[in-house]
């Protein structure tokens, strides 16, 4: 039975040459579930294999039909885009294209962190994932006669990485029009993310492709919100310490007023983002070791 007979809800169609199957993974992270994209221009491409969901093998078997892909690519090593990758590739016996495993890319901040034992924000990262060919930035990617060029992109990982076909950008966890992208150290980063951000808003797109929820047709609009909105974080965070020193925690309950409770522990991780980031630019302090629980001030 066919993926269009078995479920249509599961596959659409952003244009003529591109394929989206939707893993059956909702949650508040991954919105309806992850976007597995298939290109097909008489060659195939799948980007983001997503999570290890047999339903979710089956259906882009279903859709490849049997054809060699040529290229299985990753856009970053969380548990909900890529510990599909490897079994696909063995099935299909493509090679897996990715910036490298979960600890490529990060910044000297973010090792040190891991290397002084932080303990948080290691949740949903695949350790055991690597590709069989790693990708450099700007590198690009013949599909028959067109290109997908892979644009490095770290801040939601320091593995991240947009592809970009034509004037459309597969854009991962880095630009979603449903949601900010979770920045959570130590294999979040901020200060990268931002970096990357202002990087593509100088690039032109017709579209985005997200990792997870619809396609954003208004891509620089989308851009600039979110760097926007990541300048009014910070100075709701600087706000809150100008009358004295505040943990990660006690900034996160006085900045997200209206937010969920089972989304406050995600939220403090973003708020201790955004502290390393003002830190490393000299604008605040840590009191101590760099922890959502060690107090901060301004740099005055």
């Amino acid at each position: 039975m066919s993926l269009e007979h078995r479920n249509k809800t599961r596959l659409t169609k952003p244009n003529e040459k591109i394929s989206c199957i939707l893993a059956p993974n909702p949650s508040p992270m991954t919105f309806k579930g992850t976007n597995t994209y298939i290109i097909d221009n008489g060659e195939l491409a799948v980007i983001d294999p997503g999570p290890l969901i047999n339903e979710h093998f089956n259906n882009i078997l279903d859709l490849v039909g049997g054809r060699q892909v040529k290229y299985i690519f990753l856009t970053h090593s969380h548990v909900d885009h890529s510990p599909l990758a490897k079994k696909l590739s063995k099935n299909l016996n493509t090679p897996i294209y990715a910036f490298g495993g979960s600890n490529s890319g990060l910044s000297s901040t973010m090792l040190s962190l891991i290397e002084n034992g932080y303990d948080s924000g290691f949740e949903g990262i695949d350790y055991e994932f690597y590709p069989d060919q790693t990708i450099i930035n700007n590198e690009k990617f013949s599909l028959n006669g067109e290109y997908i060029s892979a644009i490095h992109t770290p801040g939601h990982m320091g593995n991240h990485i947009c592809f970009q076909y034509n004037e459309i950008l597969f854009s991962g966890d880095h630009i979603m029009g449903w949601a900010t992208s979770m920045v959570s150290p130590p294999y979040g980063d901020l200060t990268q993310f931002m970096n990357s951000c202002r990087m593509l808003q100088k690039k032109d797109f017709k579209m985005l492709l997200p990792g997870h929820g619809d396609p954003v047709n208004n891509p620089k609009d989308r851009i600039t919100f979110l760097i926007n909105h990541r300048l009014e974080r910070e100075t709701q965070i600087k706000s809150a310490i100008e009358n004295g020193p505040l943990t990660a925690i006690e900034i996160t309950y006085m900045v997200y007023t209206d937010i969920e409770p089972a989304l406050i522990i995600a939220a403090t991780r973003n708020v201790f983002a955004h502290l390393i980031d003002l830190a490393n630019r000299g604008k605040i302090k840590f009191l101590g070791p760099l922890s959502e629980n060690t107090k901060v001030s301004l740099n005055l």
